[in-house]
Parts: structure tokens; sequence; C-alpha cells
């Protein structure tokens, strides 16, 4: 019922329209007798009587008005269908454009952990084939229980009006039907939530050997990825077999007892004809109204099939539907009047990766308009220190202060939008060189696209490409080297015009040539910035007014370079090995 409750409320706005879908359905359903009805009065007027021959050439305006009425209704319900199934069939896509907008709007502002527990083939899964079944059920489910009951029920109603007695001989197999579907119910309903994992394996092994084609075809394991993916596509075929196959263990009952019906009323039917219970009519309405109760008894298995298929991938959906991330904005979060200055506290701050301690009791003041290099081994907590800050996570114990602020009562898009990163690993989407760049502000004109450029070095190879800054970057960034796409980045990052820089060894892949020129760029940029540099050079970072050195989580060292250099530690290591 949770289920049903939840598709109601996101027909909220096509409730009317979806209700009269439903009426209509009712109408059509109960529209199937009329024929029967018509030919019952037909075979009893102008066929069963002796002189039916004087009765059809006497009374030839009524057969004809009959046969009429017979061949109307039968349109009339055509149009009836047609027209209920454009209701059903557009307002389940206005539900699945609603649902699928929410979802994605829910997990775009889901936190880091969200994407570290979410594979994301299951994401991609309940986008698309989940999202599916959610229409189907909207558009054929719900509209085929309905009439498949509504078949059934005016069916009965009309065989007790004609005779009690054959309408309870048809009825008694029915509890069959149900005690079997109820057993298949049962069973099949755990098939489908493993036959959805399936699907959701087989979809993330597919999006991670896409993502990573390269590191595939530079260790030449083709042939290993085929058969990974392989065997995750034959989990899912057995699956999907074996789900099948358990209908067919029930299919035989259920059909028997449908087919059973037509016996019923031909042996019993017979037999009351014969001796008078009932009409010839009656028996021929009786004959040619059987599939309406066999029909629906055919459904409940097909029913009871895709409805296990909708409840295994709408509990999915829900889960993210009503999912909430724990870095949000506070009720009493403080609004921000003017823009960042750019001062940065930590204040004990610690912080955990579930049970791992990544940072312990850190405290470091960085000024506004300081240049701030952080530098350590790796899994140091270099980068997760500089993701505290935006609040991609959360502290766990002390503060992070921005501008005196405490950063879980500022408004996230107010934090966020005062600082701009650009990281080792660079994501660029399928847009425009200009597009990339302009991501964080899409109002910048073409002077300030190419201003940012010349910022990161950049310009110089981006009026080389085909088509200059108009040029279509590939998905991730394909057919850029390393440094170019840690260029753009740069240049993105740099076009929001930040309050807080934060570069986390964005210059890795350029020479250090190029690094000089950026570095000479970021220290003359027309806006005041407090810069964070992660960095594992001593080129990057020798310049900065202070250098942070973490180790296990916690700070070792504070200086400048000369100072460190002076004494015994890690910078001074990396200075000699770099030197």
């Amino acid at each position: 019922m949770f289920l049903l409750r939840w598709l109601w409320s996101n027909l909220s706005g096509y409730r009317g329209r979806y209700i009269t879908a439903m009426v209509l359905s009712v109408v059509c359903q109960s529209m199937y007798i009329i024929t029967p009805m018509m030919s019952q009065r037909i075979v009893d007027t102008f066929i069963v009587p002796e002189n039916s021959a004087e009765i059809i050439r006497t009374q030839s305006d009524l057969l004809i008005a009959m046969v009429a009425a017979m061949v109307g209704f039968t349109l009339l319900r055509t149009c009836i269908t047609y027209c209920s199934n454009m209701l059903y069939e557009t307002t389940s896509q206005a539900v699945v454009y609603r649902v699928r907008k929410k979802l994605y709007d829910n997990i775009n502002m889901q936190d880091a952990t969200f994407y570290h527990t979410h594979r994301t083939g299951d994401i991609m899964t309940r986008m698309s084939g989940d999202m599916d079944m959610v229409r189907h059920s909207v558009a054929w489910i719900i509209k085929n229980v309905l009439e498949s009951l509504v078949l059934f029920i005016v069916s009965i109603v009309y065989f007790f009006s004609m005779d009690a007695l054959t309408a309870v001989c048809l009825i008694a197999l029915t509890p069959v039907i149900f005690i079997a579907s109820f057993i298949f119910k049962r069973k099949v309903r755990p098939m489908y939530v493993t036959l959805r994992e399936k699907l959701s394996q087989m979809n993330t092994l597919a999006e991670e050997n896409i993502s990573g084609n390269r590191v595939v075809k530079a260790f030449a394991r083709e042939d290993h990825e085929i058969k990974r993916f392989d065997e995750k596509s034959r989990e899912y075929s057995a699956s999907n077999k074996a789900a099948a196959l358990k209908w067919m263990d029930f299919f035989p009952t259920i059909e028997i007892t449908a087919q059973a019906l037509s016996v019923i009323q031909l042996v019993v039917g017979g037999i009351f004809a014969v001796l008078g219970r009932i009409t010839v009519g009656e028996f021929t309405a009786f004959a040619g109204l059987i599939w309406t109760l066999a029909n629906p008894m055919r459904n409940i298995g097909t029913i009871i099939n895709d409805f296990q298929r909708f409840s295994a991938s709408a509990n999915k959906i829900i889960e993210l539907y009503y999912g909430r991330t724990k870095i949000a904005d506070r009720e009493d979060a403080v609004e921000l009047t003017e823009r960042m200055k750019g001062d940065i506290e930590f204040k004990n701050v610690s912080f955990s990766y579930g049970k791992t301690q990544v940072l312990h009791d850190i405290n470091l003041k960085i000024n506004a308009g300081e240049t701030v290099a952080i530098m350590g081994a790796t899994g140091s907590g270099k980068t997760t220190l500089t993701e505290l800050i935006a609040r991609i996570y959360d502290v766990e114990d002390g503060q992070v202060l921005v501008d005196g602020n405490d950063v879980r009562m500022m408004k996230l898009k107010q934090l966020r939008g005062g600082i701009g990163v650009a990281t080792q690993d660079v994501l660029l989407y399928s847009d425009t060189v200009e597009g990339n760049i302009a991501f964080g502000n899409v109002n910048m004109t073409d002077e300030d696209v190419v201003k940012c450029a010349e910022i990161a070095d950049a310009d110089g190879f981006i009026r080389k490409l085909s088509e200059g800054y108009q040029t279509i970057v590939g998905e991730r960034g394909v057919g850029l080297s390393g440094g170019q796409k840690q260029r753009i980045a740069l240049a993105r990052a740099v076009a929001v015009k930040p309050s807080i820089l934060i570069l986390d060894d964005t210059t890795s892949a350029v020479d250090l040539e190029t690094e000089t020129r950026i570095q000479a760029s970021l220290r003359s940029l027309d806006f005041d910035c407090t810069k964070i540099i992660i960095a594992q050079r001593i080129s990057s970072a020798k310049d900065a007014d202070k250098i942070v050195i973490l180790k296990d989580g916690t700070i070792s060292d504070i200086g400048t370079h000369s100072e460190l250099i002076q004494r015994e530690g890690y910078y001074r290591e990396v200075y000699e090995l770099q030197r």
C-alpha cells in the first residue's frame, strides 16, 4: 500500500486525468456485456422460435437496430479504449518525468559519503530501468488490475442475473487460481530483488570499463574484462530465467483452470439448456462471455509478475527519493551580505572515514590573502583538510571557521560559491572548452573566458584546437593531455573569482616552465583571494607565505621555505631529492 500511496502523491496535478482514465476503463469493461446481451435477445427472439422467418420479416427494423447497436457499441468501446490509453500513457510519462527530476535533484544534493556507498551503475539503473517500471505500473499494471477486476465482477453479476446455479458452477474454480497466485507471489518476490541486484552489478561493471577504457587497453586486459562482464551478464540472464521458470511452474495450474471454465460452460450450460433451465440465447451469452472470467484469471499471474518487478524497482527508487543528505543548510544559517574575505581557521579539527582516523586535532590559521602550501606523504590528509572548508565533509570534532563563521552555520550555496577548486583528477564535461571554463559562471563574457585561460597558461594550446574555444571536449576530456585538462580546470576555478582558491596538485602534469608562468599569473590576480596549494613539488610550494607539513593526520611542521630547509624533516628530505 505504501508504494501505491507514493505513486498517488506523485500524481499530483494529473490525478483528475488519471481518474478520468480509470472511469473510462470501468465504462469500457462494463460495455463488454452489451454484445452478449444483444446476442441473447437476437437468438431467443429471431432464431429459436419455430416461426423465426416470419418474425424476422415482420420485425426486421428491430433486428437491424439491434445489430447496428452492437456495431455502434463496439466502435464506441474502441474509441473509449483509445482515449483511456492516451490518458494513462500521458499521465505515466508525466509521473516519470516528475520522479526522475526529483530523484536527480536529490542525488545532486547528496554529500560525498553517498557517492562512496552507492555504485555509479546502481544509480544509473535506478534512473533508467527502475524508472521504466514505474511508468509501466502507472500505464499498464494498475490499468490491467482495474480492468480485470471490473470485467470479472460485471460478468459475474450478469451471469447471476441469468441463472445463479450456472454462475456458481463457473466461479467454483476461482479459489484454485487465488491460492496458486498467492503461493507464486511469495516465491517470486525475492527472485526479483535478486534480479534487480544482478542488473545493477552488470551496469556497474559496464560503466567502470567504459570510463576506464584507457586503463584496460594500457594493460591489455580487454579479454579479462570481457570475461568479467560475460560472467555478470550470465548471472543476470540466469536470474531472469529462474524468475520466468518459476512462473512456468504455476502457469499450467492457472491455464488449465481457465480452460476448464469453457468445459464447465459447455457441459453445465448444455445440460441446463436441454432441461429448459436456461434459454438457448442465455447459453449463447454464457458462451460469449466465458472469456471475461478466463482472461482475468490468466492475467493474475502476469499482474503479480509485473507488480513484483515494480516493487523491487520502486523500493530502490524510494531509497534515493526520500534520502536526505547530512550536509545541508541549517534553519538558523548565517546569511552573508558581502563577499567572503577568505580568513580560514581550523580549531581542534578531527575527522575519520568510518573507523579510520584521517585528521587529528588540527589547529591552523590562514589569513585572508595568504598563500599556504600543504605538503605531506600520500594519505596524510591533505585533500581531506581542504574538503572540510567547503563542507564536502563535516568535521567530527572541532570547528572550521571562514571569516569567523563556523562553516556549518553558513549557507552551502554562499560558502561554496566563494570557493574555487581545481583538482589533480580533472573532470571535464562533454561541452565546449569555453563551456567548461565558464561552468561556475555562465554569465562570463568571451573576454573573461580568455583572460582566465591566460592565467592558467591555457590560451595558447586552446587556440590551436580545431575550433578554438568552441571545440567540443570529449567525455571526461578525452583528446586532451593531462596537463591541458589541468590547466582548463584551473581556468574554471579562477573564473568564479573565488575568495578561497584551492589547488589540489593542479600543476602536477605540467612542465616546470608552464608551472612557473601559472604561479606568476596567480600572484597577480585582479581580485583578493586566499590560496591553498596542495603540492608534491618544492617548486609549487616554495613561494608560499607558509608551508604546512602533515604527517599521519596531524601538523608536524609549519614554516616558510627558507625556514623549513634549515631543519630536519619531511620538507627538507623532499627538497634534497628534488634539487
